[in-house]
């Protein structure tokens, strides 16, 4: 009898011994198999979230962070959030947030006017009175120009908005490289030709 009860305690103890092993050998496959993914993800995102060859300061201390929590083996409770999953989502949101970064530099990059160029935005009225006004400007600078060509603005508003628009460009003009000394006076000269116009006499809507 004493025999049998040694060898069952022998029995119960060898299987929970094993199972405890198993278990064991389980988390510890299981947590280098997570490491092991976590440094093929970065390395094939690598490509897409570096900068300047290196690795982003955010995502190396994502990471060295997912490796100090493995290197302690945590043991979540049930219900609890495993910690190295937690840390490995904190992870992703790094090598995300450089992703974007290096995205939207270059993207910014990719709109930025080419060297030496310089770029200003119109709406499609403003070039409809820069090309009316260029057209003009162009035939009234020709020395052959024998035309009778008239082209007046719609109204006060319509005046305005070309005014605007010559503006535009005088402004992104380098103000070293302005073929006049003062841009308001400019401005202000356009406006008292419309002001006198327009305002002196109201019921005057067209030249």
């Amino acid at each position: 009898m004493d025999i049998l009860l040694t060898l069952s305690v022998l029995l119960v103890a060898f299987v929970v011994a094993g199972w405890s092993c198993a278990r064991s050998y389980f988390e510890k496959g299981r947590l280098r198999g997570m490491e092991e993914a976590t440094r093929e993800i970065v390395r094939g995102v690598s490509s897409h979230c570096e900068l300047e060859g290196q690795i982003p300061e955010c995502v190396e201390k994502a990471l060295k962070q997912a490796k100090a929590v493995s290197g302690r083996s945590p043991k979540a409770s049930r219900g609890v959030c495993d910690p190295y999953h937690a840390q490995l989502w904190i992870v992703g949101d790094a090598i995300g947030d450089a992703c974007w970064r290096k995205g939207h530099a270059a993207g910014i990059r990719r709109k930025a006017p080419a060297e030496g160029k310089i770029r200003v935005d119109f709406s499609l009225n403003e070039l409809l009175q820069l090309s009316w006004l260029a057209h003009l400007g162009f035939q009234y600078m020709m020395p052959n120009y024998r035309g009778f060509e008239i082209h007046r603005f719609g109204g006060e508003e319509d005046a305005r908005e070309g005014a605007i628009a010559i503006g535009k460009i005088e402004g992104a003009i380098p103000a070293k490289m302005r073929p006049f000394t003062d841009l308001g006076v400019q401005l202000k000269n356009r406006q008292k030709l419309i002001n006198d116009w327009w305002q002196r006499v109201p019921d005057r809507l067209t030249a």
